[in-house]
């Protein structure tokens, strides 16, 4: 049978249910001339005549009331549907998928978010943790959260933490065998605890800044690791030093499990952002996520 146009099938619904041209053609915004063609061209492709049109109005026939009852639960069903969609667009529902680094889900997604799930939850959420520039688009996330500096020009970004300091750390076990480093440069001679990227596999080349020197620096050790509390847990136990942010290990610097070296060149990096890639319907979770996480200083 040939390809019939659902429009012209919602059409038949209209009039059959009617049972009036006038009406149904005032309801569906067209002529009665083109509905009453759009119907001749329906009966042709079923080869079945369905509405019996008098001078007083119009029936469906045998075949028509039976097209009528097994059709219309469907399009029920759809616009049960469509008015749920609506729905949505009301109301702060449905999931929101986030990529992002373990340091910003654990200091600044989950604290807030947690407390956004608590109050509306109807809302889900996915945190993915990546260490790679993942592409929200194809991956299907609805955003992903990276340092500011990062970030493509062609997403809308919304700052969502404080610039944080990096730092060198080891156990003073460590440092009591190995000495410390005076500049990065001495980090050549130590074991140092690295960082695997998921892009090209590569390792992370150690940054630090100091006045108008930049200096990136590859270093070597034992223990390699694909996330920064594995990292530090690896600098506690005395495996070599750590590059990794400084509020991750400020408890265990603070009671001794931790010391920091080379202070004076780890830099501060530009705080996390929230990107994505269109305003455009936004819903209403969604909305609800970034206002939430934007970030307020003071």
């Amino acid at each position: 049978m040939p390809t019939i146009d659902l429009n012209v099938l919602r059409a038949f619904l209209v009039i059959a249910r009617e049972r009036s041209f006038t009406r149904a053609a005032a309801q569906l915004g067209v002529s009665q001339s083109a509905l009453s063609h759009s119907m001749r061209a329906l009966e042709e492709k079923v080869g079945l005549r369905l509405l019996t049109r008098t001078t007083r109005g119009v029936s469906p026939t045998e075949a028509g009331e039976r097209l009528l009852a097994n059709v219309a639960p469907y399009y029920e069903g759809i616009d049960s549907e469509l008015e749920s969609l609506s729905a949505l667009r009301d109301k702060p529902a449905g999931l929101i998928r986030i990529s992002a680094h373990d340091h910003a889900a654990d200091t600044i997604l989950w604290p807030k978010l947690k407390e956004v799930l608590h109050s509306y939850p109807d809302i889900s959420v996915e945190i993915n943790i990546d260490y790679g520039m993942v592409d929200i688009v194809a991956e299907r996330f609805d955003a992903g959260v990276r340092s500011g500096d990062l970030i493509a020009q062609d997403m809308i970004a919304v700052r969502i933490g404080p610039d944080f300091k990096m730092a060198v750390v080891g156990s003073p076990d460590y440092l009591a065998s190995h000495g410390r480093p005076g500049s990065p440069r001495d980090l050549a001679a130590h074991r140092c605890i690295n960082l695997r990227l998921p892009t090209r596999g590569g390792l992370y080349a150690w940054e630090f800044v100091k006045r108008r020197d930049t200096l990136h620096v590859n270093v070597h050790g034992q223990v390699i690791c694909n996330t920064t509390p594995r990292m530090l847990e690896a600098a506690m136990g005395g495996y070599g030093l750590a590059y990794v942010p400084y509020d991750l290990a400020e408890s265990c610097l603070a009671d001794g499990r931790l010391v920091s070296v080379l202070d004076e060149w780890c830099p501060t990096v530009p705080g996390y952002h929230l990107y994505y890639a269109s305003r455009r319907q936004t819903s209403p979770a969604f909305a609800l996520i970034v206002d939430s996480l934007r970030y307020r200083n003071g």
